[in-house]
């Protein structure tokens, strides 16, 4: 029985997947009066209708008639300046307001315009049909700040783009956009966007209208009067033309990046890294927003050729008539861009279907929870941002315990197989599998266990410099491939996934080449390594402990936690060798999995160890807090619903350990510091971990088996 003094809200499960749909989202945010933002009590009110909006279950955007195409961001090419036919482009009668505007003073702003965007590479004749970055005295003319209400609004034109750093919410009031392959128009609801220094910034690229007929200037002057004071409108409504678009951007802030920024170390997460600082433009009317723009020398998402392309074929069969669902398995060699690929691919999904299945394979690289998990989530929800931002609940879930699988080879493929039967059969959502970078010697192998495991449709291998790092894993390479667990003859799936024991089906092999700076080799400015990209994902989890109402941090150790009897949980350590005796030792202070065993804990009045490791359902984690062996209890903090923990009767301790911020950097705490010792030296035999091998085989062995 699982105690607590204070009960916390209890949050919504996930809304049942849809089919493909033709339905538009109407959800927008109402403006607030500069006198209400000065109010706490509405503030709290906005931060908590944005905290339920993430909740609900978004609406489905319209469907195409086809998929739309993958389009990258080109360099920048000087082109011509800005016609003066375009302050007319419309008709003089669209706009009362542009009507009494003076032909001469528009022709000067618009050449005022044109030579402050010339050198960003913008072909202002015609439809306006070449890339631009957006930066500088170019911003000047085409965003507009409100100080009262606290946002600012931007005119872009077809294929411009912002690239930027730091966080903002985004609606799009008028025509479409594009951020990182999901399209955003008008009359959805707003989104969160995240730049963080750790990973590549994003870029915000204006499309084209879906509807060539409109009045621009007609629609977009009510559009334009209920966020910007006459002057300021008056300036932007000079600047729409064909085929524009109408963004607004204001400022956030989430318990996640509140908690996050209460580290003296990731204070500065949301600005611009040492290496773009000579490239920010901190000077425009986006400032002061949450957002520093960049100028064109530091690059958005790169995406070469081969990238596009595999995006638009996946894409479209995923809209064609297939037999049962898409499952597209993507593999690659470390620091090859997977995560980026597959968030840029489930949202180019969304934009035509509810939802996407998301088998995480990664260990090392989730992408919706703590590391050491493997996880099946529907994905509902653009991702704007990297992992970290958007740590959700999945479907299922279950805690292997180790960033690597290297340990136990079984483990790892039974849980994945156990996930999988999870998922039901009649489900044609598209399913996108993820793999770790480890593609060499028994990496290699389970990869093909995994082709051979599951109804795969699409192999995406991720490569650089023109190689793929391994072997490709084309339907003729399988035929004859060894695994782990499987040996030619070979079907493409188990019986137990597929309807019958006829020939292995075939699948699309295709090769994607990475052409990004710095592909193949792991970052080494701050927060971009891989073990910083772990911590910054489990401190996000634990700041679902903080009020979502705006306010200071609350220091982990000035939470309330609950109260769990020893004899209510069983207690197990699952990536090394623990004494009996040190089990206690080894849990208090650390971070723990819940999990749900099938069988009753039952006890004779002590602690509940468990002598074997279990591949059981896991709902959440927490951290142990503290341990009263006088009373049998343990104290435990986490984000967890309480009615999800009744069923919780497992508490199981992996190698992923609590961000050292998280002890170190407490405030309030006086004296010696809990759970942090120096005291303490390596150089004792068996004073490091002992790590435990399961089931290797030897590759040179494998022919003789």
């Amino acid at each position: 029985m699982i105690m607590k003094v204070k009960k916390p809200k209890q949050v919504k499960g996930p809304a049942k997947s849809l089919k493909w749909k033709d339905v538009r989202g109407k959800r927008c945010r109402p403006p607030v009066s500069s006198s209400e933002l000065n109010s706490s009590p509405v503030m709290a009110r906005m931060a908590k209708e944005h905290h339920a909006s993430v909740k609900k279950k978004p609406t489905v955007k319209r469907l195409r008639n086809k998929a739309k195409p993958v389009s990258e961001v080109k360099n920048n090419t000087p082109e011509t300046g800005v016609e003066k036919s375009h302050t007319q482009a419309n008709g003089s009668s669209a706009s009362m307001e542009f009507a009494m505007d003076n032909e001469s003073n528009d022709s000067r702003d618009w050449k005022e315009y044109s030579e402050s965007i010339q050198g960003n590479g913008v072909e202002t004749s015609g439809d306006l049909d070449a890339v631009s970055r957006l930066e500088g005295e170019s911003l000047h003319y085409c965003a507009e700040r409100d100080d009262q209400q606290n946002h600012a609004v931007l005119v872009m034109q077809k294929h411009q783009t912002l690239c930027f750093r730091g966080k903002c919410l985004l609606t799009c009031l008028y025509g479409r956009v594009e951020v990182m392959g999901f399209t955003i128009e008008e009359g959805q609801q707003s989104y969160p966007l995240f730049s963080p220094a750790s990973h590549c910034p994003l870029s915000i690229r204006a499309l084209e209208s879906s509807d060539q007929g409109r009045d621009d200037k007609a629609e977009a002057s009510p559009v334009l009067r209920k966020y910007l004071q006459p002057a300021s409108r008056k300036k932007l409504l000079k600047r729409i033309t064909l085929n524009s678009s109408i963004v607004l951007l204001e400022p956030m802030e989430t318990p996640l990046t509140r908690f996050l920024s209460s580290f003296t170390d990731l204070s500065e997460l949301f600005n611009p890294p040492v290496m773009e600082l000579m490239s920010a433009v901190l000077d425009t009317p986006l400032n002061g927003l949450g957002m520093v723009p960049l100028g064109s020398a530091i690059e958005g998402l790169r995406m070469s050729k081969s990238y596009k392309d595999a995006l638009n074929l996946v894409v479209s069969a995923c809209r064609g008539d297939m037999d049962g669902c898409v499952v597209i398995f993507v593999c690659g060699t470390k620091n090859v861009g997977k995560s980026s690929f597959i968030r840029n691919l489930i949202n180019n999904l969304l934009n035509h279907t509810a939802s996407v299945d998301y088998l995480e394979g990664d260990l090392g690289q989730t992408e919706f929870t703590p590391a050491g998990c493997l996880s099946l989530s529907t994905v509902r929800a653009p991702l704007l941002g990297p992992p970290f931002t958007h740590q959700c609940t999945p479907e299922h879930m279950i805690y292997y315990g180790h960033s690597s699988y290297e340990t136990d080879l079984e483990r790892y493929m039974e849980s994945l197989k156990s996930l999988w039967r999870r998922r039901p059969r009649t489900r044609e959502t598209p399913v996108i599998i993820n793999t770790a970078g480890w593609v060499k010697g028994f990496g290699f192998q389970l990869l093909v266990d995994m082709i051979r495991f599951f109804p795969v449709s699409h192999v995406i291998q991720l490569g650089h410099s023109g190689v793929t790092q391994c072997p490709a894993l084309t339907p003729e390479f399988l035929r004859t491939a060894h695994g782990c667990q499987t040996h030619p003859p070979a079907e493409t799936a188990l019986a137990e996934f597929t309807e019958s024991h006829g020939p292995p089906r075939s699948y699309t092999h295709l090769i994607v080449q990475s052409e990004f700076p710095g592909v193949g080799h792991q970052g080494t400015a701050r927060h971009q390594r891989s073990n910083e990209h772990r911590e910054l994902s489990l401190l996000a989890y634990l700041s679902q402990l903080q009020s979502p109402d705006p306010g200071p941090i609350r220091p982990l150790h000035s939470l309330t936690p609950y109260q769990v009897p020893h004899s209510a949980v069983a207690l197990g350590v699952i990536h090394c060798e623990v004494v009996p005796s040190h089990m206690m030792y080894a849990a208090n202070g650390s971070l723990v999995g819940l999990c749900c065993l099938e069988e009753k804990v039952s006890s004779r009045g002590g602690a509940v160890l468990l002598s074997q490791t279990p591949i059981c359902p896991c709902v959440g984690f927490g951290v142990v807090r503290g341990i009263d062996m006088a009373r049998g209890l343990y104290f435990l903090l986490t984000p967890v619903d309480p009615s999800v923990l009744r069923k919780v009767n497992c508490l199981l301790l992996g190698a992923v350990s609590l961000p050292s911020c998280v002890l170190t950097s407490q405030p309030g705490v006086e004296g010696e510091l809990p759970y942090v010792t120096t005291d303490y030296s390596f150089d004792l035999t068996g004073a490091g971990k002992l790590r435990v091998f399961k089931g290797l085989t030897r590759p040179s062995q494998m022919g003789a088996q």
